[in-house]
């Protein structure tokens, strides 16, 4: 675990014990039927979880990025898809925090921090995905305020989230587009609707859809920091908390992945003795601990540097990319030790075979991700090694 303070330690143990006896029983249950986890979701909202990166002064707990990435790491080794439920949440509070006017702010963080009010974000299109450039979503400016008209796919609690940080087109004709692009924070209402419900191999559970607007009237005082054409920015900003939120997700998957291997091979006996005394499957356990441990430390270096204020979209990006693809490998490896076993929808290894494909491709694919990378490495001049 990284340096955490003695309170936010307490809280991650506090989480911890809610994930072993409220989650872990029913998760393979609520999963299998696709039932939206209500009971989980008000008990995380009592613990606080929906107010951890809130800051204090409005009600929230104002935990380092450590300690958030902890208990996410804690709640989706329980259950992916409750990780889920908090993520785009939190990235909206962190836009809010970091740019939101102090009107903004006052509005909506306390309610935020309880859960009362939840929030998601609203990115990707169904003709653009991590191609933010070739947003068709436009806001145009009418009167006190501005009128949208667009689409939005895989936009996660879409139906249970009373806010919707939208990045949309304020000004059409900008060159580059991203200098047209802001952030509009949009309340349910008259001209914003869920059109559909996407299916998915797994994130089970939590609603993953997709929202029209159609004439949605904004006003004005709804533009994130009250400036137009700042939207890109700010969303890239937000998007490398969100990036360290879904490596957390996966590092918590490959954990789950990993314990029940780790388990499963000690009680396991094949010719004889236990199947970990195997050397293939004992190398399989040695490689799945270092990745493991080697992605949490990735993690635990970008929250770190998230917190000084300093841009960490390089350390972000490495953090997600290189926990994703370690929690897909883990999965596939965790269902070979328990072979036959491990295709069986009893054990709980097919279900994290199943989530994990959404992290490698879920908050900037990572092709993107290696992109952004290559690019950053090259602006710094490369890895500092002092």
């Amino acid at each position: 675990m990284p340096q955490l303070s003695e309170d936010e330690r307490a809280i991650v143990a506090t989480v911890r014990r809610f994930v072993e006896r409220e989650v872990v029983p029913v998760a393979t249950e609520l999963e299998h039927s696709d039932t939206y986890p209500e009971a989980l979701i008000e008990q995380m909202k009592e613990l606080g979880v929906y107010g951890l990166v809130v800051p204090e002064r409005f009600g929230g707990l104002g935990v380092s990025t450590a300690c958030f990435a902890a208990v996410t790491e804690e709640l989706a080794r329980g259950w992916m898809s409750l990780a889920g439920a908090m993520g785009g949440h939190s990235v909206v509070v962190s836009l809010l925090t970091r740019f939101g006017t102090e009107e903004q702010q006052q509005r909506y963080l306390p309610s935020l921090a309880t859960g009362q009010l939840r929030a998601t974000m609203a990115l990707t299109e169904p003709d653009g995905g991590s191609d933010l450039q070739n947003m068709r979503t436009v806001a145009r400016a009418d009167g006190d305020g501005y009128v949208v008209n667009g689409t939005k796919m895989w936009i996660t609690n879409a139906r249970r989230s009373g806010l919707v940080a939208l990045l949309c087109r304020t000004d059409p004709d900008a060159r580059p587009a991203h200098r047209g692009m802001s952030i509009l924070l949009v309340e349910q209402g008259p001209g914003m609707s869920v059109s559909r419900d996407l299916a998915k191999l797994g994130y089970k559970g939590v609603e993953t859809c997709e929202i029209a607007f159609t004439d949605c009237r904004v006003p004005s005082t709804q533009l994130l920091g009250g400036v137009a054409g700042a939207g890109f920015a700010q969303m890239m900003r937000g998007l490398e908390l969100g990036r360290i939120q879904v490596a957390a997700r996966a590092s918590g998957v490959a954990r789950a992945a990993f314990d029940a291997s780790l388990a499963y091979s000690q009680q396991r006996v094949a010719f004889g003795v236990p199947i970990w005394q195997h050397q293939s499957i004992g190398n399989y356990l040695a490689d799945m601990a270092v990745k493991l441990e080697a992605a949490r430390m990735l993690i635990t270096a970008a929250a770190e540097r998230l917190d000084t204020g300093a841009r960490c979209d390089l350390e972000a990006g490495m953090a997600k990319l290189y926990a994703s693809e370690v929690c897909l490998e883990l999965c596939q490896q965790a269902v070979r030790i328990h072979a036959s076993n491990g295709y069986a929808a009893e054990y709980p290894v097919e279900r994290f075979y199943r989530d994990a494909p959404l992290m490698v491709v879920g908050e900037g694919t990572n092709e993107i991700q290696r992109s952004i990378i290559a690019r950053r490495l090259v602006e710094r001049g490369g890895l500092p090694y002092a």
